[in-house]
């Protein structure tokens, strides 16, 4: 069973705002949406690109509940991971977050 991994404290990550962590070579980003937190691969499911983590800052590449990736403009909904427009298709990975201690979490969940 997997475990979970620290994010952040809940208080350094706002409303609006997110964080990009690696557990065991995979790049997960997390986001607080009003309120609730939700954490999806950082890997666009058309060509394998980051998102978050591609360099520019967050507000380029994050519009409401969607992130888009920078290098074809495919969207994915951060809440549920599913893919919005072309050119991508597939949905991204989501993963389970949870707060334990005022401290954010989350873990890579698939192989459990």
């Amino acid at each position: 069973m997997s475990v979970w991994t620290d994010v952040a404290p809940a208080v350094e990550i706002g409303p609006g705002q997110s964080r990009l962590i690696n557990i065991e070579d995979v790049d997960i980003a997390v986001f607080n949406l009003d309120g609730r937190y939700y954490a999806i691969e950082d890997m666009c499911s058309h060509d394998g690109s980051a998102m978050l983590g591609c360099g520019l800052e967050a507000a380029k590449v994050i519009e409401g509940d969607q992130i888009i990736c920078p290098r074809h403009g495919a969207r994915f909904c951060i809440r549920t991971g599913a893919a919005l427009n072309p050119p991508a298709y597939e949905p991204v990975t989501c993963f389970p977050v949870r707060v334990e201690n005022g401290m954010v979490q989350t873990r890579d969940n698939r192989w459990d």
